[in-house]
């Protein structure tokens, strides 16, 4: 469809540890690398400018929400996703598979998509291969995702296999209508399949050799990090990057904790992202480099000594103390989450940043096994 927009870089000696850049036509983006979610075309309770102050180099936005509010014509209208938001740097948009999937009692899935209802006022809508696109098409993200099936679970091998039929089929008419319908922006778009399957190895083979015949621009992998047991995600991914192929990049998509980033780097993995640095910090929790911080604890409350993580220099840490944010979540202010957000979205990219400066030295591998259990102690 368009050049490959990855360019591999260097893979570690001692394990699938990879740096790569990920060229868009709104910068490039240096892989290992998390992406902060901004599901609404908002990373949740910061602005565009905070955005850049954390160094982030590609957010996320998703087409289901900004297809039902304000409507992905409305976005295209004000010049695409990244002038709508005002933030001039690289974007993803999800297809909105899993939004459309988890809506259970309010979709239908047939041949030719989902239909299901909204949620915000109960209007009844029809995602199919071709509309998805046409959605990414209007929002402008660089990289667009496929409109998969999600594969629940557990499920059966039959199940999964019905499930990976319906991805593939919509993964064939997706790439068909890309083709025949160019860009409205003015520049490129990356078209990413998405790996289904479940947890059963053959059918992730099975996915994959599809898609490179069908051969999009990037790889996800879909249906981790939805109940099963988190080594059994490592497992499912680290078989996935035996198989993708090892010059296009390879996202895990919706995962997860800093130390979860770190185990899936070193089973080859380029790309993830997730809403956990946002979601936790709404209720208090942090991600630092000593481990998990729950500063709503009583025990914070006059911790006047000590900024969030003492090594990171988000501007939260630079200038707040513990104990005023124990104070900032117990009185419900609004500037508690904020900051929480700044903090742990900044310990996120930092960590990435950390990733690569290690995997270029080849002492990734010494530093991850160092750091995975430093980051899952509670504070």
């Amino acid at each position: 469809m368009n050049a490959n927009p990855f360019e591999l870089k260097k893979t570690s000696t001692k394990s699938k540890a990879r740096l790569g850049v990920i060229h868009t036509a709104h910068g490039d983006v240096t892989t290992p690398i998390f992406m902060p979610v901004g599901t609404n075309a908002t990373v949740k309770g910061i602005t565009s400018r905070d955005i850049k102050e954390l160094e982030a180099e590609i957010i996320l936005a998703n087409t289901y929400h900004l297809y039902l509010r304000p409507g992905t014509k409305t976005v295209a209208e004000a010049g695409g996703v990244q002038k709508f938001m005002g933030f001039n740097g690289p974007m993803l948009t999800d297809s909105g598979g899993f939004q459309v999937w988890s809506l259970k009692q309010f979709r239908k899935i047939t041949e030719e998509g989902v239909r299901f209802k909204s949620l915000q006022d109960g209007s009844r809508h029809m995602f199919t291969p071709a509309s998805v696109m046409q959605a990414q098409r209007e929002i402008g993200a660089d990289i667009i995702m496929a409109f998969d099936e999600c594969t629940p679970y557990p499920s059966t091998l039959e199940e999964a296999d019905e499930s990976l039929r319906l991805t593939l089929k919509w993964t064939r008419e997706a790439k068909e209508w890309l083709e025949a319908n160019p860009p409205i922006h003015g520049y490129p778009q990356f078209f990413f399949g998405i790996v289904q399957g479940g947890m059963h190895k053959e059918l992730r083979q099975k996915s994959i050799e599809a898609l490179k015949e069908i051969g999009p621009d990037g790889y996800a992998m879909g249906g981790l990090s939805v109940g099963e047991p988190v080594e059994t995600m490592y497992e499912i991914a680290d078989f996935c990057t035996n198989l993708l192929p090892e010059d296009r990049a390879r996202y895990v998509m919706g995962v997860g904790t800093p130390w979860n980033l770190l185990e899936l780097i070193r089973r080859g993995v380029d790309m993830c992202d997730c809403i956990l640095p946002a979601k936790n910090a709404q209720d208090g929790l942090v991600y630092t480099s000593q481990g998990v911080l729950r500063y709503k604890n009583q025990k914070f409350a006059h911790d006047f000594d000590h900024p969030l993580d003492p090594e990171c220099d988000c501007y939260c840490c630079r200038n707040y103390s513990r104990g005023y944010m124990r104070h900032l979540h117990k009185a419900k202010e609004p500037l508690g989450w904020t900051l929480s957000v700044i903090h742990n979205l900044r310990f996120y990219i930092k960590l990435m940043q950390q990733a690569k400066a290690h995997i270029a030295n080849d002492t990734f591998e010494e530093w991850a096994d160092e750091m995975i259990p430093k980051l899952q102690t509670n504070i």
